[in-house]
């Protein structure tokens, strides 16, 4: 059993951002900037923006946060993104989720210039990946290929379920993972909450990604011998061992799942990691797309 270590993968792929942002500016060339618009003070995305912009410091990505309240009305959300659209020192932008309830996502992330769209949440550049054409990929799912990708786990003729079909992550991961490419071409089956045969399907799986919020769902009989085990879920749960008294747990049992496998991502540790570099990432290549133009 191997683990696929988030935090060694992340940090590596900081290092190669921060060494081509150095290179950009050794050359005189303009610093990638992302900027992030944040609605109300919800604790999670709170920690996931500031988490967003400590990492942008260490690898000299610049960083800006706008701050609307909660009681924002959304024609001046809409007019804040259109002025970052506007805005040719922003390479790339983000709008924290969720928004609170008068105010439709769809139509800010409609709203969102697709060049900037770093979050990968337009439907153009969700359309594009669908199609395998050059796309921003959403962060969580381009973060799982990365860990495949890095670990040189064979994915090729595999089955694969992936447990989840949120737009963020379950239906993107399902589409890269069954392109002709590598990490890919696999036979994918999407499964959610009216599934039949749930633990079934996922016992005869080669690879599971598990993207459904439920702390522990898939335990070991669930899963077979040699199985590569992905886990997307983090939901904090109460615990009697910890100060806090809490702790992250991921949608696998941990514990009893990890001898079974041939690779398993921890929680945390493994894939909530990637998801913040992999949108450092996309802003990288944002800003060199626009250089190049």
């Amino acid at each position: 059993m191997q683990i696929l270590d988030g935090k060694k993968i992340s940090a590596e792929m900081k290092a190669e951002i921060a060494a081509e942002v150095n290179s950009i500016k050794s050359s005189g060339g303009k610093i990638p900037h992302l900027a992030a618009i944040l609605v109300g003070n919800d604790p999670p995305s709170e920690t996931y923006v500031a988490g967003k912009i400590k990492s942008c410091a260490e690898v000299g990505i610049r960083s800006t946060l706008v701050r609307h309240d909660t009681s924002v009305r959304e024609e001046v959300l809409l007019k804040t993104i259109k002025d970052m659209n506007d805005d040719d020192d922003i390479d790339g932008f983000i709008v924290q989720l969720p928004l609170p309830a008068h105010i439709s996502e769809e139509k800010i992330i409609e709203a969102v210039d697709p060049g900037k769209d770093v979050d990968g949440f337009h439907p153009v550049n969700i359309g594009r990946m669908v199609l395998g054409m050059p796309s921003f990929v959403s962060a969580t799912p381009a973060g799982i290929m990365e860990l495949i990708k890095r670990y040189d786990i064979p994915t090729s003729g595999k089955s694969c379920v992936v447990v989840g079909r949120s737009n963020i992550v379950g239906r993107p991961v399902s589409n890269l993972m069954s392109l002709k490419a590598y990490p890919g071409n696999a036979t994918v089956t999407l499964a959610h909450s009216q599934t039949k045969n749930l633990p079934e399907l996922i016992r005869n799986s080669d690879i599971i990604i598990a993207a459904l919020g439920k702390p522990e769902f898939i335990t070991a009989d669930m899963v077979k011998d040699g199985a590569v085990v992905i886990d997307v879920g983090i939901t904090r749960v109460k615990s009697e061992v910890t100060k806090s008294g809490w702790k992250l747990t991921g949608d696998v049992k941990f514990d009893e799942v990890a001898p079974k496998c041939s690779f398993i991502t921890p929680v945390p540790g493994g894939v909530g990691l990637m998801t913040v570099v992999s949108l450092l990432k996309n802003t990288l290549i944002a800003a060199k797309r626009k250089q190049a133009h």
